[in-house]
């Protein structure tokens, strides 16, 4: 019996060296022999030097002077994967894609063909036909109560400003106590329709944000505008990745937003448009890759790769 033991002992030894040594060590070795790059994590360091990101992982872009990457249903958690499951009908997936899409969406065809939209947008919230009680921005609480809560949550600015205005208004505070008894608060996301409505009756055609305005309401004034043509969309601008590890964007996705990028540019460095949109072009094509070295699929950018590039050729984004 103990003749048995020992041959289990010396089994179990020799699998731990192995794989736990051995396999290990060997794959260390090769991958920082030949593949050092991809072994350490494909890091990217900003201007100062400090490591920024991997081009593996996909994070989030959020100014204008920037390329958005695809949006993560996982939150950009490279250790997380899962979708959405938000119906074409939520309005919450109706209002992501309409602040993806409102401030660069353009004209297909007709005399606006290839301008945006948004300055329609924006000269539609201001119409007088929509001021007085019943204006658009009430339309837009009472048909998604949820999108307000949402918008409150997105900047702290907007909590903010929901906040400077609950202390000026004791008495909505009052009410609301009386409507919730028993209930802590009122928090500024339980105050966001409520902030609203008020707001819609005493600015009536106006928008606490008014740059938000062509993103905020581009929904409310596609649905109202059904037969314009609009110019078709790269499917990955508004679908959801369902994993973190998703750090690319399609060169198509890349150039429909390079107005908006190339606008907030020139505006920052004080350079020509046109020029800009020509060097920021050029860019996309050198930095454009498809998978298998170009055998198949799409040609793709690395998001972060690619506004790293921006940050160094044209220095930090003025505000």
């Amino acid at each position: 019996m103990m003749r048995h033991i020992s041959k289990s002992l010396w089994l179990l030894a020799l699998t731990l060296l192995f794989l736990c040594g051995a396999y290990p060590a060997l794959l260390w070795l090769i991958g920082q022999t030949l593949f050092p790059w991809q072994t350490n994590g494909s890091l990217l360091r900003g201007p100062d030097g400090t490591i920024v990101g991997s081009l593996l992982i996909a994070q989030p872009f959020t100014q204008d002077q920037y390329f958005h990457p695809r949006p993560s249903a996982a939150s950009y958690d490279a250790s997380a994967s899962g979708s959405s499951t938000l119906a074409p009908s939520n309005s919450l997936l109706r209002d992501r894609v309409a602040r993806a899409l409102g401030p660069i969406a353009r004209y297909r065809s007709g005399p606006k063909a290839g301008r945006p939209v948004a300055p329609d947008v924006e000269r539609w919230f201001e119409q007088d036909r929509y001021r007085g009680h019943h204006s658009i921005v009430g339309q837009w609480v009472e048909a998604h109560p949820d999108l307000p809560r949402a918008w409150v949550n997105s900047d702290p600015l907007h909590a903010r400003l929901v906040s400077e205005w609950a202390a000026g208004h004791p008495h909505e505070m009052a009410a609301w106590r009386t409507a919730n008894p028993g209930m802590p608060g009122p928090s500024v996301q339980d105050l966001a329709a409520i902030f609203f409505t008020s707001y819609a009756k005493d600015h009536p055609g106006r928008f606490p944000f008014p740059a938000e305005i062509s993103s905020v309401f581009f929904d409310m004034w596609r649905q109202e505008h059904p037969d314009v043509d609009l110019s078709p969309v790269p499917a990955d601008m508004v679908t959801t990745s369902g994993s973190g590890l998703d750090p690319h964007v399609t060169l198509a996705n890349a150039q429909y937003q390079l107005d908006r990028v190339t606008t907030k540019w020139a505006e920052s460095a004080k350079r020509d448009p046109a020029r800009i949109q020509h060097e920021i072009e050029q860019i996309l094509r050198d930095k454009a890759r498809a998978p298998f070295e170009g055998g198949v699929g799409e040609k793709l950018i690395n998001v972060l790769e690619i506004n790293l590039e921006l940050r160094a050729r044209y220095g930090p984004p003025v505000p």
